[in-house]
């Protein structure tokens, strides 16, 4: 069934992509040549005039953009994953020359050397001029660009964040500089490995070799997941390895989910409202994203709240809800039910009764305000 719905996801986000994307061409003095880009910018982007998007630069454009680019604007629609930028880099006649490696220390040379400066010195600061981005940036490869994207993660100062690396042909050191590099890494660094079952050999030992020495790596800073995928092969794995990438890279990003709910909120020794702001600290800390806090969310929180008898915290949650939601009433109910659970019902039955005015939100209606309010009257004969 989960084939079925990859498969599903990718054909509609392919056909979406496709009639999105922007063609660029960019003059490369360090190539001495032009490369053609490929760009999907997020749906709104042309309306919300003063954000920022994270940055995603796909390697093998010719063939993985389209993935890419679908499934990001699937996720981004539903909120799991944040709107972005993506680039996709043409390398269907180059590919050869921009990855090959030294025999001797199995670092780029010569052209691949150019290539990896043209992404760096070149591409970045051409989309960085003409795009709104944020610090975040997330590199995805395949095969041989697999490899290659681990090359800017040796940097001092590693020019991505986030790295999804799909069957890599990894080069004979790597698996001793990949492991020891992240061992080392002090920012947050987000590492997503995959392969298959059927992938080819030579991949499939690489990649299970690099696993062994990354999975035993003791760093917080260092978020670090593997899939190996049942019976693909080493092309297929990409449509089932890129929305898993997603999912495990940008899990603060998405909704509070049931399971975080019993486990991390529930279960947790936090106050639920704490738990909601470090949520959303973090996804600016992480990503660069200011998000607005979801509905879904606050309702999460709010129950949490009445289960935990945290009763003075809906006066906090309440403000934060007027200030996500200003024109609704979301705000005015947690505030009401802080008047009602701190021994203040006069002011709890005037602010459900204010609540009339404000619009209609997640289940909250006018008429349910009125009836909280004439009950509150009636109990207390104001």
């Amino acid at each position: 069934m989960k084939k079925v719905i990859y498969l599903f996801v990718l054909v509609f986000s392919c056909q979406w992509a496709s009639a999105q994307a922007i063609y660029e061409t960019i003059k490369s003095e360090k190539l001495g040549a032009t490369r053609q880009l490929k760009i999907q910018l997020p749906r709104n982007y042309s309306k919300n005039v003063e954000k920022k998007y994270p940055l995603v630069v796909v390697l093998d454009g010719d063939y993985l953009f389209e993935v890419v680019a679908g499934n990001v604007d699937y996720y981004s629609y539903w909120e799991d994953v944040p709107e972005v930028i993506v680039v996709g880099i043409n390398q269907i006649d180059d590919r050869y020359y921009d990855t090959m490696f030294s025999e001797q220390n199995s670092l780029p040379l010569d052209s691949s050397a150019e290539f990896f400066e043209f992404i760096g010195m070149e591409l970045i600061p051409f989309i960085e001029e003409k795009y709104r981005t944020e610090d975040f940036k997330l590199a995805i490869g395949h095969g041989e660009t697999a490899n290659f994207i681990n090359y800017y993660l040796l940097k001092d100062k590693p020019l991505f964040q986030s790295y999804i690396v799909i069957s890599p042909e990894l080069a004979p050191n790597m698996t001793k500089y990949i492991p020891d590099r992240l061992g080392k890494i002090d920012r947050k660094t987000f590492y997503y490995l995959a392969t298959t079952t059927d992938d080819l050999k030579s991949v499939k030992a690489g990649t299970e070799l690099l696993n062994n020495s990354l999975k035993v790596i003791e760093n917080d800073y260092l978020q670090y997941d593997f899939d190996e995928f049942e019976g693909l092969t080493h092309y297929s794995v990409v449509a089932q390895a890129i929305p898993k990438a997603l999912e495990r890279i940008f899990y603060v990003f998405q909704p509070i989910t049931s399971r975080e709910f019993e486990k991390d909120i529930m279960a947790g020794d936090k106050p639920a409202i704490d738990y909601l702001k470090d949520k959303y600290e973090s996804i600016k800390e992480l990503y660069g994203v200011d998000k607005t806090i979801l509905v879904n969310d606050y309702k999460a929180i709010a129950a949490a709240i009445e289960k935990k008898s945290e009763f003075k915290d809906f006066e906090e949650l309440g403000k934060m809800a007027r200030k996500s939601y200003p024109e609704t009433m979301l705000g005015q109910y947690y505030m009401a039910r802080y008047y009602e659970e701190n021994n203040q019902p006069k002011k709890a039955m005037k602010t459900y009764q204010s609540s009339y005015i404000f619009d209609e939100i997640a289940g909250l209606t006018k008429d349910d305000m009125i009836e909280r309010a004439n009950r509150i009257k009636a109990d207390f004969g104001y």
